[in-house]
């Protein structure tokens, strides 16, 4: 399949499946073309400030109450909503191996597996920390989630996201972001794939403020791609699951929701590549805070603060003088998840693999284990290029709860805490320190 999409994050776009599909000027919806209806799909309230407004037209074969019949409550007991039923698990620094996927046969919804959860889901707060396995595609099953956006990043096989708005295709090293309560179904087209998801309950991921950095670096919105419009007239038994104030309810209909024939405005999936990040780094010493990698941002309504931060560490020159290069040793007020897409990480060169986790929560000590620190202290200074890697993080201003299935998981690293054993006490109050 040839996929066409449009580019740039936030921008208002125009599409449409059919020619004429789109009104013109002042055209009115009330007798739309192809017999369609007119459909307005809001992601914040009406009366949002014009640079913060998320709003799409959508002119579709049904309207959507044709789609959401009355829905009868199910069980999807590993996916997990914030605030946390668990209190059990230690306080700690975690590590996960990576959670193998099941042999039976697993739809992206049923094979979500919750691993931390913050703040509230009933009030717009915090989010979740998920892990995705599948390994069959969702043939008339579709999926929305009213609780929050998504933010889905590969790290094994490739997906189709088939949407209201278009078609996305994403794979490791890309990510898609879809919009909170849009319709959408998840086919595999691998054997297997796996995965990671940021559920975010608050406020929409948006660019961060580059600040001082200036008009470049970072991710450019030119590079974020939104599917064209694409639509299904299908009649067949279908059924809809929807998530709702963390709980989850089914429905069935006798045809495909993703009937819209044409769309305009700026509430949108997008799907980003992430090797298009232009990492800025130091260029004399010490190693920048790790906000110099964000990609996206979710506000808080504290100046400064995030809801969720989603940072990368991506190949890069480590370029610096007299310094030590990996991150350093650190307490902050953020939380955070991590995961490997790719590679290794320069702080956690063993133990830590692509697919595993780990979460280091606000105001726990973590850094750079044993022997990286040892290889960073003896490491030549002169520039070098950290290649073959792609390490992430979900980063809040909230304390990430783990939950019971990940407290109890077979992959949580029990000996994690001894990677630091190593660091010993070097100390010597007689030796000054080399100039």
């Amino acid at each position: 399949m040839t996929l066409t999409y449009m580019t740039g994050f936030g921008n208002e776009f125009a599409t449409e499946a059919l020619p004429g599909a789109l009104p013109e000027g002042r055209n009115s919806p009330q007798n739309c073309a192809y017999g369609l209806y007119a459909e307005q799909f809001s992601g914040t309230a009406f009366t949002a400030p014009n640079a913060l407004n998320a709003r799409s037209w959508l002119y579709r074969i049904r309207p959507s109450v044709k789609h959401m019949q009355r829905f009868d409550p199910i069980s999807l007991p590993l996916w997990k909503s914030a605030p946390s039923d668990y209190s059990d698990a230690p306080l700690g620094q975690f590590r996960w191996d990576p959670i193998q996927i099941p042999d039976s046969k697993t739809t992206f919804v049923e094979g979500i597996r919750t691993i931390t959860t913050a703040g509230s889901v009933l009030d717009h707060s915090g989010m979740a920390a998920h892990i995705y396995m599948l390994n069959e595609s969702m043939e008339d099953f579709y999926f929305f989630n009213a609780d929050g956006e998504m933010l889905l990043v590969p790290e094994l096989g490739r997906l189709r996201l088939e949407t209201e708005f278009g078609v996305i295709e994403i794979e490791p090293l890309e990510i898609c972001l879809l919009p909170r309560g849009m319709m959408f179904r998840v086919i595999c087209l691998n054997k297997a794939a796996r995965g990671y998801i940021c559920e975010n309950y608050g406020q929409r991921f948006t660019l961060p403020e580059r600040g001082p950095i200036g008009a470049n670096g970072l991710a450019n919105p030119r590079d974020f791609k939104t599917p064209v419009a694409a639509f299904e007239d299908k009649e067949t038994p279908s059924r809809v699951t929807a998530k709702w104030g963390g709980r989850f309810y089914e429905t069935g209909i006798g045809h495909s929701p993703l009937d819209v024939v044409a769309w305009h405005g700026n509430y949108a999936p997008v799907k980003y590549d992430l090797r298009q990040f232009n990492t800025i780094g130091s260029i004399s010493f010490d190693h920048p805070d790790p906000s110099i990698f964000t990609v996206l941002t979710a506000p808080s309504g504290e100046p400064g603060t995030a809801n969720i931060d989603f940072a990368i560490f991506p190949p890069r020159w480590m370029v610096a003088e007299d310094t030590f290069r990996p991150p350093w040793y650190h307490r902050n007020i953020m939380s955070e998840f991590m995961g490997l897409i790719q590679g290794q990480y320069d702080a956690k060169e063993k133990g830590f693999v692509p697919g595993g986790i780990s979460l280091h929560n606000m105001m726990l000590p973590h850094g750079p284990d044993a022997f990286g620190f040892d290889k960073a202290s003896k490491a030549d200074l002169a520039p070098q290029k950290l290649e073959e890697t792609m390490a992430f993080m979900f980063e809040t201003r909230l304390p990430q709860i783990v939950t019971e299935f990940a407290a109890n998981h077979d992959s949580l690293q029990k000996d994690y805490i001894a990677c630091w054993d190593g660091l010993e006490k070097k100390f010597d109050g007689t030796i000054e320190r080399k100039t």
